[in-house]
């Protein structure tokens, strides 16, 4: 399969390097695998701490900057990263106000950020954690006890990241997050199947005329494999999947809605993917107060969407229209 690589073993070492020259607002530790803004946190302000295993950029550190979180840690391809990292980059940005690790629901990134909150709190961190857990596909899945993690961590991550940014303490961001999350369903559909650098074939086998329905953001298997039909069809079974478990987003409701790429599905279809959620919201009486279309959530080379429906309290969407300043989300600066 072919990639610009050196050596599967250098990948993330180079793509780190790379991501460091491009964005000088970054600071990039390579050893140690941990991305932080170069001028720090305000002093006094609460810390979002996010990460993951790379593959599923510009999550988490391409979020990394004014307005959103303070550090990522990027484990090696869908892979967690370790405890030593999250303490560390815990320890480079807390000011003193605490950390919000901000953590999807995968059994590694649970375990090893669990035990990075312990170890903080030994050094004197405070540290609450919010467990984004939105996809309504599947319960109990590969790597996953309970549901999994996905789109819904960027909106977390941007909202709570706000709240941090204008002051408020470090219960009040966490609790933020934790009522987006709650606010949050998603579901996701693969067109093909994504290839780990180094690979020589495709995580799993996906016939080109089959779609896996619900399928996660390493390629975990989802509620089934069907035959591609048109992508009316296709959103109308996502949608119903999202709207029969998000009981509380009735006619009145306004939303903030995600239709996100896998990393190799054109905008052009993204943007076809969000007309037809648009249509049955409208349907359904429920307002999209905000939007965003693109790739933030991938799967490496995965074509593929999913769709994340998030019901938007007032204060959420203040805080999403509040000014962010990273590499991959930047407004109101």
């Amino acid at each position: 399969m072919k990639k610009f690589l050196n050596t599967a073993d250098s990948f993330l070492a180079d793509s780190l390097a790379g991501l460091g020259a491009a964005h000088p607002a970054l600071r990039v530790d390579i050893e140690n695998r941990v991305v932080t803004r170069s001028e720090g946190v305000a002093d006094g302000r609460v810390a979002l701490v996010s990460g993951g295993g790379s593959g599923h950029e510009p999550l988490h550190a391409g979020f990394v900057g004014d307005g959103m979180l303070a550090a990522a840690c990027p484990g090696e391809i869908f892979t967690s990263p370790v405890p030593d990292q999250m303490l560390a980059a815990a320890a480079a940005v807390d000011t003193g106000a605490g950390v919000v690790f901000v953590v999807k629901n995968y059994t590694g990134d649970v375990m090893n950020f669990d035990m990075a909150a312990d170890l903080a709190g030994d050094d004197g961190i405070r540290v609450e954690t919010v467990l984004v857990d939105d996809d309504v596909a599947v319960q109990d899945s590969t790597f996953t006890a309970g549901r999994r993690g996905t789109g819904a961590t960027l909106l977390v991550e941007k909202i709570a990241g706000a709240a941090a940014e204008r002051g408020d303490g470090l219960g009040v961001v966490a609790d933020i997050g934790r009522r987006v999350n709650a606010a949050s369903r998603s579901f996701a559909v693969a067109l093909t199947a994504s290839t780990t650098p180094g690979a020589d074939r495709p995580g799993f086998d996906l016939p080109e005329d089959e779609i896996e329905v619900g399928v996660g953001i390493h390629g975990e298997p989802g509620r089934s494999r069907e035959k591609m039909r048109p992508a009316d069809e296709i959103v109308a079974d996502m949608m119903a999947a999202i709207l029969a478990d998000h009981r509380d987003l009735g006619s009145g409701s306004d939303a903030i809605v995600l239709v996100n790429g896998m990393g190799a599905t054109p905008l052009s279809e993204l943007y076809l993917v969000y007309g037809r959620v648009a249509a049955i919201l409208a349907d359904h009486g429920v307002t999209i107060a905000r939007n965003l279309v693109g790739d933030y959530v991938t799967s490496l080379d995965m074509a593929g969407c999913s769709i994340t429906v998030c019901k938007a309290e007032e204060s959420f969407v203040h805080l999403w229209d509040a000014p962010v300043r990273t590499p991959s989300l930047r407004w109101g600066i």
